[in-house]
């Protein structure tokens, strides 16, 4: 029976970066009393209701990844559509690793009003375009252009939000085409006209006294261009 229950549980954690959660393991069959037997042996509890299986691999951004499963407890990763929770602001830009913003929270966008218990976690509301969304590490995640319009929108340091978009220009993990086109909600944020994305790229950028400033620029006003003479 032990071994059948372990079976389970790593089935479960399998495509999971070795994380389940107590409403997954009941529904596969495990009895909440031997699911508490096993919490500190076969089982380590990484947060309420999220347990991970001794002997994987610890996965990176575990505590992100942990409450991003406490969302839909009942729901397994590969099944979670983008109205579940997408990682977002601090968090996604964290998981690419942009900017200097400290990740002490963890934010999620959903598309309906949600509430939390957690202090360290901040669901946010917004219905998000599917072009605005990616899968990094695993996870749902807003694309760094969408990423520095949530920042700027939530008041952070503009300077922070500035790294933020020349890391990802840097890294080539967005192009400042589509910085230039999502940056057009937030201008007025900035001071600028409302829909002056690349206004309120340039700005951004000379924020900072980015070096390449100046050929992103470029590159975003000839990309504009082309779109609107196909348009």
């Amino acid at each position: 029976m032990a071994r059948i229950t372990h079976a389970r549980l790593a089935e479960l954690a399998q495509d999971q970066w070795g994380l389940l959660t107590r409403q997954q393991a009941e529904t596969a069959g495990v009895s909440p009393a031997t699911l508490q037997r096993l919490a500190g042996g076969v089982l380590e509890r990484v947060a309420h209701g999220v347990y991970h299986l001794t002997g994987a691999p610890e996965p990176d951004h575990l505590e992100l990844r942990a409450a991003w499963l406490q969302l839909a407890p009942e729901v397994p990763a590969w099944k979670r559509a983008p109205s579940e929770g997408v990682v977002s602001h601090r968090s996604a830009a964290s998981l690419f690793g942009l900017g200097h913003l400290p990740a002490d929270r963890h934010d999620f966008i959903f598309p309906v009003r949600r509430q939390t218990r957690r202090p360290d976690i901040r669901l946010h509301q917004a219905v998000l375009e599917p072009r605005e969304l990616v899968s990094h590490f695993g996870l749902p995640v807003t694309r760094p252009s969408r990423i520095a319009c949530d920042l700027i929108d939530d008041r952070e340091d503009a300077e922070a939000v500035a790294h933020v978009v020349a890391d990802a220009l840097r890294g080539g993990v967005e192009q400042s085409a589509l910085f230039a086109q999502s940056l057009g909600s937030v201008a007025h944020r900035l001071g600028l006209r409302r829909g002056d994305g690349l206004g309120s790229l340039r700005w951004l950028l000379d924020l900072i006294a980015a070096e390449d400033g100046p050929k992103w620029i470029e590159q975003a006003h000839l990309a504009l261009l082309r779109a609107t003479s196909r348009a």
